[in-house]
C-alpha cells in the first residue's frame, strides 16, 4: 500500500511539474511587448539661424519604430501623429496643435526596425512668436504625439486589437534640429509592457486547475 501511495504521489507530482513547466512555456511564448517609438531626426530650416531662410517653413521628421519582440510580428493600422508647438512646458494649456500627419498601415516582422519619413506644414504656427523665443532663448520646444492600434502575430494566429497612445516633447535649437544625437524616446508612463501577459497569465491558471481537477 504505501509503496503504491509513493508511486501515486510521484506521479501526481511529475504531472504538476510538467504542467508548470508547460504553463512557463505558454507564457514566455505568447506574452508581448510594445513597440518602441522614437523620433530620430527633426529638421526645421526656417528655425536655422545660419541660413537666414524664412521661406521653407516645413517640419521633417523620422520616426523610428522598434518591434523588439523575438518572434512576433506586429500588424500596425494608420499611424495618426500630431505635432504642437509648447511656449510654456510647465502649462500644457498654452500647447497648440500645428498640423497631423498620418503614416500608412504595415506590418513589422520581428526584430526589425523601421523608419518612416513624415512632414508637416506649419501654416497654424506663428512664426514671429516661435523666432522671438528662439532668438531669446537659443531653443523652443515641440510636441509629438502618436496615436495607433496594433496585433500582434504570435505564430498562425493574430491578437486582438491593442491601443498605443504615446507622445514626447522635443526641444529644437537654434540650428533648427532637435538636441542631441539620441533617438527623442515617445512615452506613456499609463501603458506598460507585455500587454498580453495578465489574459495569457489567467489563461494559464485556468488551463492548470482544469487538468488538476480531472
Amino acid at each position: 500500500m504505501d509503496s503504491g501511495r509513493g508511486s501515486c504521489c510521484r506521479c501526481c507530482f511529475s504531472f504538476i511539474f510538467t504542467m508548470g513547466l508547460t504553463a512557463l512555456f505558454m507564457w514566455l511564448s505568447l506574452r508581448t511587448s510594445r513597440p518602441s517609438c522614437s523620433i530620430k531626426y527633426i529638421y526645421i530650416p526656417a528655425l536655422n539661424m545660419t541660413l537666414n531662410n524664412t521661406k521653407n517653413t516645413t517640419v521633417y521628421m523620422d520616426l523610428r519604430l522598434d518591434n523588439g519582440n523575438k518572434d512576433k510580428g506586429i500588424y500596425y493600422d494608420a499611424v495618426s501623429l500630431n505635432l504642437s508647438y509648447v511656449p510654456n512646458i510647465s502649462d500644457p494649456k498654452t500647447r497648440s496643435l500645428i498640423d497631423n500627419s498620418t503614416i500608412p498601415a504595415f506590418y513589422q516582422g520581428h526584430k526589425k526596425k523601421a523608419t518612416k519619413p513624415v512632414n508637416f506644414t506649419t501654416e497654424k504656427l506663428n512664426w514671429t512668436e516661435v523666432r522671438s523665443a528662439i532668438l531669446i532663448n537659443k531653443n523652443v520646444t515641440f510636441r509629438l504625439d502618436l496615436a495607433t492600434t496594433v496585433r500582434f502575430k504570435i505564430m498562425a494566429w493574430n491578437t486582438k486589437r491593442h491601443q498605443l497612445t504615446v507622445g514626447a516633447n522635443v526641444l529644437v535649437t537654434d540650428l533648427g534640429a532637435k538636441v542631441g544625437k539620441k533617438n527623442i524616446k515617445l512615452s506613456n508612463k499609463a501603458t506598460k509592457n507585455g500587454w498580453c501577459s495578465l489574459q495569457v497569465g489567467i489563461l494559464v491558471n485556468l488551463f492548470i486547475c482544469i487538468m488538476l481537477s480531472i
